[in-house]
């Protein structure tokens, strides 16, 4: 073993030096650097947008429950070094000065929040700022709307309960306020230690006990495993960041999971070019092998040798690979430190030991098709140089390629549909590729033999390189497509993240509007430069029977409609509305939306949101039941509609016909939009309509827009880097068949060919197979993105024809370019100086 060990290192020294590993080096450096740099910039971007995500949740993690909280639950967390904090959330009446309003009253400890701040302004409607400091006790911080609806000012007394408090801030936001047009009661807060004096938590109140937890994800998970035994879940409700479902949640996970797509295609995007360096590799020493056999070296010899040199490689690559991913990465965060919350203090093993796996599982399986081949080279390969390895089962190839790239994958994403996606759409390419090959050599067989010209030479070279051919072709193709799928999902999603907020988006919510005022609303507003929205009416109702069988109208969860309480029923009022138009943002999946002439009008009409028609087991054509007060109404669901939650505008769970609601009185919720620097003037704007509440959402849009714009940044990066790797995957696939081409360009130069002739016909090669390649990508592309779009980003499909033609030009362009770039210290060396080379 020593001996072969000697051989190996030795020679290992002897290519360095030479320069012979130079490409299989360069591919297994561009995989680890690419995937650490990719994978360590996302973990830390992850971990940031999910450290201020757990602002939304004023914790790591929130426990609530309907009813008070075990105290020893609280000991057990702050005994494993877990931060704790608590409040108790009611709805509750306010009074003051003969008026009274209802509000949502949140009872807080002195450590809350644990994550995020409480934002307090110095007046009614003004600049809110974060605080440290909580309500002392026997004051109350309120909303702003509460001033306006009790016409109250600082240092007043208000009444709730049996206990009084003095108005001591002005309240803007809590961290966990939640957002729904629907739950709009002011909010106001208090001491925990305030209400017992206050005496409305008792029978038949509807009481929320909230528990938070902060600290690193190891404690919480154990945490976790130990208290959830205990948990009901009919009782309790445990949450974390990842189980936010707001738009700003949706907004983070989506983002998470694009960075994990753009990490796979750089892991896909690696293994390809180690695959063509492996490639090239293994061809070069065909010689060297054919030589040590004949001088009596073993097949056992043999392999143990290369082996060795396939480690020295890749321990070599590895090494200076993770030195390069962090120093990218390094570079990065610094640079965008002022647009991106990623601290560089934060540290991720994960990243290291995904890039050294990659590059070791890359090196060993696509190189064991290369190697095998190798070793089956013959001895008589010294006389007969025509004589190639007795191993050529494109088969084996394929597969182990597959399996290797699958494994890495689905070890790398843990997610098997996101790999089923991205492989199951690279099969498909193959598969098409090969047909087109034969296309390829059908016309290259007929063009490379009429008169000979560039473009007849650059055929017949198609032709008679087919094999050769087809594997560049598949290299060019899934790399194309993956940068497309790359380019086209980032495109996309930032697209779909701005059209949901676009400048001028609503921010001031208004409800409780009646019929007769909104004459008066609109023509004040637009005396005063303000443009309102539409106006939707509401009615309240109780969803009570499904085809005259009862549903249970218990309220369970008062704060989340979407959890799955199954066929029992919403478990609280719903907000009826009823047009013919329908809504913005909404998309009938199934049956006739009831204002097309082509519904049925056969009676009442409704359209239910489909996720709550999941839910409730409800199917077209059932009879829904609501009880409006003291009336019912029925309807028979005629649609089902995809609602778009994240788009700050008010959405229904229930759409009727307006004949079912002619006979009620709605009140009506809008919007408009007020610039920031108008919002000092709220108060008068409102002052002629006491009754109206107003709704601020001013802050949650920023939240979202700074994540949206965070995340939109960062994805700019994330491109680049797959940009950037994919072009190193091209220039490796040209440099792959240098080899080739100097012993065909030295037999056109010894048979006269011009080398104006040479140059072109190469340069035409490369553009053929880059307008195929690219043309084939863009179909693959549109399968991909269908499918990643439709199962794992939930966003709305779209065709995208105008890469048809972008795909097939760019990739002429770039991978002539690159051919010619590759071949040009070629194509300028005289027929001597090629002759010595080929030599």
């Amino acid at each position: 073993m020593g001996k072969v060990f000697s051989l190996a290192w030795r020679l290992f020294r002897h290519e360095a030096r030479r320069g012979e590993l130079t490409i299989i080096l360069a591919a297994i450096i561009l995989s680890v650097a690419a995937v650490l740099s990719l994978s360590l910039f996302s973990e830390r971007l992850q971990g940031a947008l999910t450290e201020r995500s757990a602002s939304f949740l004023a914790a790591d993690r929130q426990l609530q429950a309907r009813q008070p909280l075990d105290d020893n639950w609280m000991a057990a967390a702050r005994s494993q070094s877990l931060a704790t904090a608590a409040q108790v959330q009611t709805r509750s009446m306010v009074f003051s000065k003969g008026k009274m309003s209802l509000t949502d009253l949140r009872a807080i400890n002195g450590d809350y929040p644990l994550k995020g701040a409480i934002t307090v302004a110095d007046k009614p409607f003004g600049t809110a700022a974060p605080t440290t400091e909580v309500p002392e006790p026997g004051q109350a911080w309120i909303d702003s709307r509460l001033f306006q609806l009790l016409d109250i000012k600082l240092g007043d007394s208000i009444e709730i309960g049996d206990a009084s408090f003095t108005v001591s801030r002005v309240l803007g936001q809590i961290p966990d306020a939640g957002f729904s047009l629907f739950s709009t009661d002011p909010l106001v807060l208090i001491r925990q230690t305030d209400l017992a004096k206050a005496n409305i938590t008792g029978p038949g109140s509807r009481v929320t006990y909230k528990a938070y937890f902060a600290g690193d994800n190891t404690s919480l998970e154990q945490y976790y495993e130990w208290l959830r035994p205990q948990l009901d879940d009919e009782i309790h409700r445990w949450q974390s960041v990842e189980d936010d479902t707001s738009a700003i949640g949706k907004s983070v996970a989506r983002a998470g999971q694009y960075f994990l797509l753009a990490s796979l295609l750089a892991i896909v995007l690696a293994a390809v070019s180690i695959a063509v360096a492996a490639q090239r590799y293994s061809q070069r020493h065909f010689d060297p092998v054919a030589i040590m056999k004949t001088l009596g070296a073993t097949q056992s010899m043999i392999r143990q040798v290369y082996t060795l040199q396939i480690f020295f490689i890749s321990a070599l690559g590895i090494i200076i690979g993770i030195a390069a991913g962090v120093a990218i990465q390094q570079a990065v965060v610094s640079a965008l430190a002022d647009k991106v919350e990623v601290s560089l203090a934060v540290w991720h093993w994960r990243p290291v030991i995904i890039a050294v796996f990659t590059g070791v599982i890359c090196a060993v399986l696509f190189s064991m098709y290369p190697l095998l081949r190798l070793f089956s080279i013959p001895p008589l390969r010294v006389l007969r140089r025509d004589m190639d390895a007795t191993l050529s089962s494109k088969t084996l190839q394929f597969a182990v390629s597959g399996l290797a790239v699958f494994l890495l994958m689905w070890a790398y994403s843990q997610n098997l549909k996101i790999s089923a996606i991205l492989f199951a759409s690279g099969v498909v390419l193959v598969a098409g590729l090969i047909a087109v090959t034969y296309g390829l050599i059908f016309i290259g067989r007929k063009l490379g033999s009429s008169k000979m010209g560039p473009w007849q030479l650059a055929w017949a070279r198609i032709h008679r390189r087919a094999m050769d051919n087809s594997v560049q072709l598949i290299s060019f193709s899934i790399t194309i497509m993956l940068l497309l799928i790359v380019l086209v999902m980032r495109n996309d999603m930032v697209a779909q993240w701005q059209a949901q907020l676009p400048t001028g988006t609503p921010n001031y919510f208004l409800i409780n509007i009646t019929e007769e005022q909104k004459p008066d609303l609109n023509a004040h507003f637009a005396e005063n430069d303000v443009r309102i929205e539409q106006f939707y009416p509401v009615v309240r109702g109780r969803f009570v029977a499904v085809n005259e069988q009862r549903v249970s109208t218990e309220v369970t969860k008062e704060d989340d409609p979407q959890d799955d309480n199954g066929r029992d029923g919403l478990g609280r009022e719903a907000n009826l509305t009823w047009s013919n138009t329908l809504q913005h943002e909404n998309k009938i999946v199934a049956g006739s939306w009831h204002g097309d002439a082509t519904a049925s009008q056969d009676g009442y009409a409704v359209s239910v949101e489909s996720d709550v028609a999941d839910r409730l087991e409800i199917a077209l054509g059932d009879t829904l039941t609501f009880n409006v007060g003291s009336e019912v109404v029925k309807a028979r669901v005629t649609s089902f509609r995809e609602v778009n939650w994240q788009t700050m505008q008010p959405n229904f769970f229930f759409v009727l016909s307006p004949a079912a609601m002619r006979d009620y009185t709605p009140t009506y919720i809008t919007s408009f939009y007020l610039p920031t620097e108008r919002k000092a003037g709220l108060t008068e704007l409102l002052k002629p309509f006491p009754s109206i509440t107003l709704f601020d959402v001013d802050a949650r849009i920023n939240q979202l827009r700074g994540i949206v714009e965070q995340v939109s940044l960062a994805v700019e990066f994330i491109l680049v880097l797959v940009l950037i790797a994919g072009s190193l995957v091209l220039i490796a696939q040209v440099q792959a068949s240098m080899d080739e081409r100097q012993q065909e360009l030295a037999i056109l130069r010894t048979l006269g060919a011009k080398g104006r002739l040479i140059r072109a016909s190469v340069i035409y090669e490369f553009v053929i197979i880059g307008v195929v390649a690219g043309f084939m990508a863009a179909l693959a592309n549109e399968l991909s993105l269908y499918l990643l779009q439709t199962q794992l980003f939930n966003m709305t499909p779209s065709v995208h024809p105008e890469y048809w033609l972008i795909a097939p030009v760019t990739g002429a362009l770039v991978v002539g370019t690159l051919g010619a770039i590759g071949c040009w210290r070629l194509l300028t060396l005289n027929t001597s100086d090629l002759l010595r080379k080929i030599m």
